[in-house]
């Protein structure tokens, strides 16, 4: 079983067991799971005639996930630079994430 989730504007495709990356959010230390209420999709590996679509959204689908921690992405550097100009601009970025597993599917 698989679902097409909403997250911060980006749609993930995740199944039971998968680890994903999704934005990182205001929350307590204690809070060990999270729930995903935009759920658009809902379908079954084995079976296609078992595929849900939304209208935007599912109807009392959800999709659960255990917190593992937050992190941090690869460093990305951005250089702007014109030659002859004596003109040279150094900036990097680290976005912040929060990895979950997905423990389980409801549609």
């Amino acid at each position: 079983m698989y679902a097409i989730i909403e997250d911060s504007g980006t749609q993930i495709k995740v199944s039971e067991g998968d680890v994903i990356k999704v934005a990182i959010r205001d929350m307590g230390d204690d809070v060990a799971t999270l729930t995903f209420d935009k759920v658009l999709l809902v379908g079954d590996t084995e079976n296609a005639d078992a595929l849900k679509i939304g209208a935007p959204l599912l109807d009392g689908a959800k999709v659960t996930a255990d917190v593992l921690g937050r992190d941090r992405t690869d460093k990305v550097s951005v250089v702007k630079f014109k030659r002859r100009k004596t003109y040279k601009r150094n900036k990097s970025h680290r976005q912040d994430y929060l990895s979950v597993k997905i423990t389980g599917i409801q549609a």
